[in-house]
């Protein structure tokens, strides 16, 4: 398969990003196109979707063998399923796939074509192989079995932020660091509540701990204020 473009996001590291697409809706993330498929005409008409799929590859996968089995991180790591029976990235072939709102078209100087979403599960740099439009009407089954992830899927931490921290980050990012780390991006085998865990959106490289189902942010820096020094905010 040929590589149309690749995604720009906020997430630089695989951990921290959110497990499924949609899941915080306000992650945003731009497509840039390789020059060939950069033509207006290869997206006319897209822009009348809501919503877009994703085809993708697993990029920051060092693994090159697969296994039949896998142990789903929702599952504690500790119990195995098939791995075709899980979207885990140690398959096969690291093909992904993600749904993903489509905020909109643009025509920008030096790139052509682009496209901005939102809703992003995706690491910066993700390397794009196809693009097709979302269609509620097949591709949406409400009332459809999840299998194991029916157990799991309201897992969320309560997320605790010293007002001294949060009130310095821009309320428009707020929501959305909230969003990644209630989704708890620890493994799910690592219960050691003293460990002290740092996940990287943007500039911010955010410090925390998870003692039971709550999780403290330490500190939160600003990598772009502090370049150079050690302060956090």
């Amino acid at each position: 398969m040929k590589e149309i473009g690749y995604i720009e996001t906020d997430f630089v590291e695989k951990f921290g990003v959110p497990r499924q697409s949609g899941l915080v809706e306000g992650i945003k993330g731009k497509i840039i196109f390789r020059p060939e498929y950069r033509t207006y005409d290869a997206f006319k008409g897209l822009e009348e979707f809501s919503y877009i799929w994703l085809i993708w590859g697993f990029s920051k996968i060092k693994k090159k063998n697969w296994s039949a089995t896998v142990k789903p991180p929702r599952l504690g790591g500790n119990k195995r399923v098939g791995v075709f029976a899980t979207r885990s990235p140690f398959r096969p072939n690291s093909i992904g796939l993600s749904s993903v709102k489509l905020e909109k078209v643009a025509q920008e100087k030096g790139l052509g074509t682009v496209l901005y979403v939102s809703g992003v599960d995706l690491v910066h740099g993700t390397p794009i192989y196809d693009i097709k439009p979302y269609l509620a009407y097949t591709d949406s089954h409400p009332q459809a079995k999840g299998g194991f992830s029916d157990l799991v899927k309201e897992h969320k931490l309560k997320v605790e932020i010293d007002n001294s921290i949060i009130e310095k980050i821009p309320m428009e990012e707020r929501e959305n660091i909230i969003g990644i780390l209630e989704q708890d991006p620890r493994p799910s085998y690592i219960e050691d509540e003293e460990r002290i865990y740092g996940v990287t959106y943007g500039v911010y490289n955010i410090r925390f701990q998870v003692k039971i189902n709550r999780l403290i942010v330490i500190d939160i820096e600003n990598k772009k204020l502090t370049h150079g020094t050690d302060e956090s905010i």
